[in-house]
């Protein structure tokens, strides 16, 4: 397996090593620790159970002179050279009894130990390391003062090494092999923990070379919006893509009649410059309504939240100042805290038609309602004009309610390609007022 140091894989097993690691190593020092505390705590009451076999056979004579048996249930005591010594100092007489497998070695006792007091020790000699304990004590005898006996038990800690060396390495022995083990497996479940974000690569490779679509597997819910919003983000660019085609389609065949009117007219030289002026405006609108018709981003989840009040309010405002001899009365009905994803040339273009056209055929009065419905956005725009004749024909290009109205048939035709960017629905009614209703209803991203 190949490592890159900006993977998520490498990232992951290079933290997850040195976690393991590191706990490897804490727990090993604390098992071994525990370990030898144990086995020195043992070793230390065997010490403790060779002194009491001492106290049960020593014997102070009449003169308080200190006797031991020749030999004791302790076969190491007797066995020179064994590793086990022990040593009874009578205080009082400066005398020192030690056992006889002291010959010939020079073990380190103790023998200033305060009467009634325990004292375990690990003295470090020329002769090597030893565990010692050691017991002071007042034996009753004639003098009604007593005896005061230093009893010192000393132990080779080669046992004690050996019996901690065998456990440490059967300790690490274990932990190595239990952690190749638990890495291996580690290995493995990260593997298929990564493995769904492995196949979104895949596809969007895919994608890239035109194998396929979109991301088509079903993936875990940490991803799954990822894939979703993805999908979204190849529909969108490919709709793009095919609303600018259509544009240019539609572009070249809307100026086919313009050229065709002006390369007749060539024929006509004293029609010439009234028929080039009304065909090359015309042919401007035509360009005009087809780029906004390409450029409307439509529908995007990805839109910030825009608040639509502000909006409206800057419209109405601008159209008062434009129908100002008209002396329009505007009913604006709008929370000012509702947001809507939607792009704000989208909006302006979408809501600035609207009332425009509203203001246009109103004779004093023009209202706009612009309000959540459940998942959905309503905008309805009424005016008290005429109204419309005919529904359909109106949201044509180029089609006009009253020629001595001023504009090109432009405006709810892109209106009603904007709303179809959104999917959303545009009906045409008639208001309460008598005149024109348009109604727009704009589902959720």
């Amino acid at each position: 397996m190949r490592f890159d140091a900006s993977s998520i894989r490498t990232r992951l097993m290079v933290g997850a090593v040195l976690v393991f690691l590191a706990f490897m190593a804490v727990a090993g020092v604390a098992l071994q620790r525990a370990h030898a505390d144990g086995v020195r705590a043992a070793h230390y009451a065997r010490l403790q159970s060779t002194v009491y076999l001492l106290l049960a056979g020593a014997e102070l004579d009449t003169s308080g002179a200190l006797v031991m048996p020749t030999e004791f249930a302790e076969p190491r005591l007797s066995l020179p050279g064994s590793g086990l010594y022990a040593s009874i100092v009578n205080v009082a007489r400066s005398e020192t009894w030690q056992s006889a497998s002291t010959l010939g070695f020079t073990p380190p006792f103790d023998g200033n130990v305060p009467v009634g007091e325990w004292r375990y020790d690990t003295v470090r000699a020329p002769s090597g390391t030893f565990l010692t304990a050691g017991y002071g004590v007042r034996w009753a005898g004639q003098d009604k003062t007593g005896v005061r006996l230093v009893l010192s038990v000393v132990e080779s800690s080669a046992a004690f090494d050996r019996e901690t060396k065998v456990f440490q390495r059967t300790l690490w022995s274990w932990l190595g092999g239990a952690g190749l083990l638990l890495l291996f497996s580690q290995t493995l479940l990260l593997r298929w923990g990564l493995a769904p974000l492995q196949r979104v690569s895949l596809e969007i490779s895919r994608i890239e070379s035109g194998e396929q679509s979109e991301v088509q597997g079903v993936y875990p819910t940490e991803i799954a919006a990822l894939t979703n919003n993805l999908n979204t983000l190849i529909k969108q660019e490919r709709v793009r893509r095919i609303r600018y085609k259509e544009a240019l389609s539609y572009l070249a065949h809307s100026l086919k009649t313009p050229l065709a009117v002006l390369r007749s007219s060539l024929g006509q030289p004293d029609q010439l410059a009234d028929t080039v002026a009304q065909q090359v405006s015309r042919m401007d609108h035509i360009v005009q309504h087809q780029l906004g018709r390409a450029g409307a981003s439509g529908a995007t989840r990805f839109a910030p939240w825009l608040a639509l009040a502000p909006v409206v309010e800057r419209i109405r405002d601008s159209l008062a100042k434009v129908y100002a001899d008209k002396q329009l009365v505007f009913t604006v009905d709008c929370p000012p805290d509702l947001t809507w994803r939607m792009d704000e040339g989208n909006a302006f273009e979408m809501l600035g038609n609207l009332l425009d056209n509203a203001s246009k055929w109103a004779a004093r009065r023009v209202s706009v309602r612009i309000w959540r419905d459940g998942d959905a956005l309503r905008i309805s725009v009424q005016d008290d004009g005429p109204g419309f004749t005919d529904t359909q024909a109106v949201l044509q290009l180029h089609v006009r309610m009253d020629e001595k109205v001023p504009g090109h048939g432009v405006g709810l035709a892109v209106v009603n390609d904007l709303v179809a960017s959104h999917e959303g629905t545009l009906t045409l009614g008639a208001s309460a007022w008598g005149g024109a209703q348009v109604n727009i209803v704009l589902p959720a991203t």
